[in-house]
């Protein structure tokens, strides 16, 4: 290896591929890589896939492309979901080096070595079935929202769904190593962790579920918050939202719940667990138990066999609904999935989008009347990195605030007191009331 070489990591997708890169991150470091950002010039770049839709793979080839143009002798592994199920076509892209699936994604550097592959090498096992443990070895402080991954893969084989292809079958991480990181990194100055896994719910490992993990990880010192990302609606145990709604307990009031659509015949076509007044008897549930609970969602519009009614459905549940946002994805074919086999109609492509479109209009209303209510308040909020001058935090129900600090000041990873003022766009402008220290904060936003 070359003297003082340098790296870089480009990640795409979700927040469990955010938290794998992290990892890489610190491996680079202790490696004696100097990280830099991607797009910089660096002897080593690795690219975090992903391979949820076509787009999100279009994604991929162009930073592939990216990096290969500013660094044309820089050694490339490509990483992850898409190297898991497209490595044909990672590998046509002239330049790559490396092609590593999940499987052994976490230990690239492994098989990462400087000076130019003829052609790539493709690393693409089967992903093992059982529980896992993760090496970690991040040393340097990080001073800022943290994931923690906890779980990986899906038995859930919805029919749109190319993840348990890329990530396999449903596995926990190991109890103490979880554990063990998770007091890493509140040693290293994170103060909210949010757990990240593709079905969160179904952790299980020595006779430990997702409630005894969230009551593990509440009492490691020095973590004052603990987030949940997207969470099936299935298998949310009641004992979740108690805690959520518990003041004392550092469960965020936060529920990413998926809906998918709102008419059971999608849904049934879908494969999905429930039907749609299933899931608003238990969305209801959440927002009576959970005071002041940020309910979010997934919905997919376009599915095969769509009907314009179907449709309506899923825009009638969703405006009747006390979601606070929704993320609005077009279904996007993907190959060997069980719809694709079935051959269905497909909506077409333009009408997927005038679809996305109608219902981001009424998530864009559904956003700004949640944050409406917060108007006025004085929230709990953990400062973030500065942006632009500015300081950006999340309260606890995750209403994102844009705040200005005191001139000169570092209040990063700092708690503090906002008043939110008004609404602008997708967040909330605020007033910074009090720092951490100067008033007793509650360990609760609202």
């Amino acid at each position: 290896m070359t003297a003082n070489p340098r790296a870089s990591i480009h990640t795409l997708g979700c927040r469990l591929n955010q938290a794998e890169s992290v990892l890489l991150l610190d491996q680079l470091e202790a490696a004696g890589y100097t990280v830099v950002g991607f797009g910089e010039p660096a002897d080593l770049g690795i690219i975090n896939t992903c391979t949820v839709t076509q787009e999100a793979e279009a994604k991929c080839r162009k930073a592939i492309r990216r990096f290969l143009r500013a660094n044309p002798e820089g050694f490339l592994a490509v990483v992850g979901c898409y190297s898991q199920t497209g490595a044909k076509a990672i590998a046509a892209i002239s330049g790559v080096d490396l092609i590593v699936g999940n499987e052994d994604k976490l230990n690239v550097l492994d098989h990462a070595r400087m000076g130019k592959n003829p052609a790539p090498v493709i690393l693409r096992d089967r992903i093992d079935p059982e529980d896992f443990s993760i090496s970690f070895a991040g040393e340097r402080p990080w001073p800022k929202r943290a994931n923690l991954k906890v779980q990986d893969g899906c038995d859930f084989m919805c029919s749109f769904c190319i993840i348990p292809f890329a990530r396999g079958r449903a596995r926990s991480r190991d109890w103490d190593n979880t554990l063990a990181e998770a007091r890493s990194l509140a040693a290293r100055g994170v103060r909210e962790l949010v757990l990240t896994g593709v079905n969160i719910g179904t952790y299980a490992h020595s006779g430990h579920g997702i409630e005894d993990l969230v009551d593990a990880l509440a009492a490691v010192d020095g973590l004052r918050r603990i987030r949940i990302s997207s969470i099936e609606p299935t298998t949310v145990p009641t004992g979740i939202l108690h805690r959520m709604a518990d003041p004392t307990h550092p469960l965020m009031p936060l529920l990413h719940l998926p809906l998918q659509a709102g008419s059971d015949a999608v849904l049934g076509a879908m494969r999905r667990k429930y039907t749609a007044a299933e899931y608003v008897a238990f969305a209801r549930e959440a927002l009576r138990t959970v005071p002041d609970l940020c309910l979010g969602t997934d919905i997919m519009v376009g599915f095969p066999g769509e009907t314009e009614d179907a449709f309506a459905e899923t825009c009638r549940l969703f405006s009747e609904t006390d979601f606070a946002y929704a993320h609005i994805f077009p279904y996007s074919e993907r190959p060997g999935t069980l719809v694709v086999k079935r051959g269905t109609a497909m909506v077409p492509v333009p009408e997927r989008r005038r679809r996305r479109e109608v219902l981001r209009r009424l998530d864009a209303r559904r956003r700004r009347r949640f944050m409406d209510r917060y108007i006025g308040e004085s929230c709990e909020v953990l400062m973030e990195d500065p942006r632009e001058g500015r300081w950006p935090c999340l309260t606890a129900n995750y209403i994102r605030v844009v705040v200005d600090g005191p001139p000169g000041e570092d209040i990063r990873n700092r708690f503090a007191r906002v008043r939110l003022d008004r609404v602008a766009g997708d967040y909330a402008e605020g007033t910074l009331v009090s720092l951490e220290g100067s008033e007793s904060l509650s360990a609760r936003a609202v």
